[in-house]
């Protein structure tokens, strides 16, 4: 009896600890009418800055000194000058770094994983970071903390560098977020909690197993399983999962708030002026939930196919999402087995099976031959064709015979001088053309090679390794996105600068130069 009674107060003492680590407060929360007043008075023309500072003292006392000078008509009052003198500002990350133009691209990338990598976390109070227990990558400029889908990306340039203890470390810090937050986070804030990303997981794990054996898969399996139980609703009803005409079961995404997102306050506020007031939690959730596709923004998601105003991310069931759970799957057959446990191997091999069946069945146009996102209000697929459409050959869940049809379209529509164009569409968002991204050169390249198109796979690799040598050679830095139509212009769009240093560029191309001897 003493044993189980020492047993329950070990597991509500547990379970407190637990609970007061899992609900952290953003600074929208924590600073109140001194958040919404320095984000719409564009204090720092990032929005994101703000909700980076780190206060000098306590935010208490911060709020109560605010409230009663803001109060005080006889003071006169700069709210400009009130957070400079509370706040510690954050800094760019390795936007000062600058290396010899003259040296070499895979030199100057080995040389950055150091400037990028952070040393395991120490509790600030009133930051916004969510400490990590290892040492990590994060992508440079604006962004000063973990992402989780940059990170796999990252993580294969860090392999090809010998950096397999970073790896290591990071898909720990991985399964530390599952664990405590129940779902890896955007990013490690506390204003990201409310979404994820897309779930790249199962494929950190596949990187790591790769290196260190097949007992990997063992030991992650919690973790695996965690964040499957996350994105199926099975834990918490996160409303990712949607049934589909047959009874199928697919994913979308599904920001859990109905607010602007902190990092980017202002302009969702001022976007949602244009709005029914009515409409505005619904617009809220839609661009959220862009953000957790990763894909902010492109008029992948947008009604009108135009304007951002019409956002409906979550009315759409994305081909390469359902990709990424189909590998969550197949992962945990795989890791079950190592168990030993039979049973529950083939329950996941099952439905992994029923996800590949349902993809090709709603994603796969036949008239044009390419993927497409399913838009589930028309109850049809979409019509705006985008690079995404690769993912059933990077994921291998297309069938073969549609490399050759797939190929004659991605090379009349998407194949461009600096490698692959995102979608179709120049539309002012960075997710649209003429920008090109590292993880959707990646996912194409590799695609190609899953069904035996070495040829243009090496084609794309070559093209995107030289427009980034290029500009590499022109201005010392590796960039977040390229403009791979015109080479000789900057990418662009979006509600920020092109960011540099590049966690996810680097690793590409790194894997890129060494798998294909292109660049060099």
């Amino acid at each position: 009896m003493r044993r189980l009674l020492l047993f329950f107060w070990y597991q509500l003492a547990v379970g407190l600890v637990q609970a007061q680590v899992a609900t952290p407060v953003a600074p929208d929360k924590v600073y109140g009418e001194l958040f919404v007043d320095v984000q719409m008075a564009r204090i720092f023309p990032d929005s994101k800055t703000f909700v980076d500072c780190i206060p000098k003292r306590a935010p208490i006392d911060i709020i109560n000194d605010y409230r009663q000078i803001k109060a005080n008509p006889a003071i006169r009052f700069s709210l400009e000058r009130f957070v400079q003198e509370n706040f510690e500002l954050p800094a760019q990350v390795g936007t000062t770094y600058q290396s010899d133009r003259n040296e070499d691209v895979k030199s100057h990338i080995r040389e950055l994983w150091a400037v990028l990598k952070r040393t395991p976390d120490q509790i600030s109070p009133g930051s916004s970071l969510l400490p990590l227990p290892n040492a990590y990558i994060v992508p440079g400029g604006r962004f000063r903390e973990v992402y989780y889908w940059d990170s796999y990306f990252t993580m294969l340039g860090l392999q090809e560098s010998g950096e397999e203890a970073v790896v290591e470390n990071m898909i720990r810090n991985f399964a530390y977020l599952i664990s405590t937050y129940n779902h890896i986070p955007n990013g490690n804030r506390t204003y990201y909690l409310s979404r994820s990303q897309p779930p790249f997981f199962s494929l950190m794990v596949e990187l790591l197993a790769a290196r260190k054996g097949e007992g990997v898969y063992q030991e992650f399996l919690p973790a695996l399983r965690q964040e499957y139980d996350y994105w199926m609703d099975n834990t918490k009803l996160t409303k990712h999962v949607v049934r589909m005409p047959n009874g199928s079961l697919l994913n979308r995404y599904y920001d859990q708030d109905v607010i602007p997102r902190q990092e980017s306050f202002y302009e969702d506020s001022v976007l949602a002026r244009e709005s029914n007031p009515a409409d505005r939690a619904a617009l809220y959730r839609h661009l959220r939930s862009g953000a957790e596709s990763g894909w902010d923004f492109s008029t992948r998601w947008f009604a009108d196919g135009e304007n951002l105003a019409t956002i409906r991310t979550t009315d759409i069931v994305p081909v390469d999402l359902n990709g990424l759970l189909y590998h969550l799957e197949v992962t945990l057959s795989r890791a079950y087995a190592q168990t030993g446990n039979s049973r529950e191997a083939r329950n996941f091999r099952r439905l992994a099976y029923s996800r590949q069946k349902a993809i090709n069945k709603y994603c796969w146009n036949p008239q044009d031959g390419w993927y497409y996102d399913y838009v589930l209000p028309n109850r049809s697929r979409s019509r705006e064709m985008t690079i995404a459409g690769m993912s059933p050959f990077f994921f291998r869940i297309a069938p073969h015979n549609r490399i050759g049809t797939v190929t004659a379209v991605l090379e009349q529509n998407f194949l461009k001088p600096g490698g692959v164009v995102t979608t179709l569409k120049t539309s002012g968002q960075q997710w649209d053309a003429p920008n090109g991204w590292a993880p959707l050169q990646w996912m194409t390249v590799q695609g190609l090679e899953n069904y035996g198109r070495s040829d243009l796979a090496r084609e794309i690799a070559r093209r995107w390794a030289g427009l980034n040598i290029r500009v590499y050679k022109a201005t010392g830095k590796l960039m977040e996105k390229y403009n791979v139509i015109d080479t000789n212009l900057e990418a662009g769009g979006g509600e920020y600068p092109s960011q540099d240093g590049f966690g996810w560029t680097n690793g590409v191309l790194l894997k890129l130069m060494n798998t294909y001897k292109v660049g060099e």
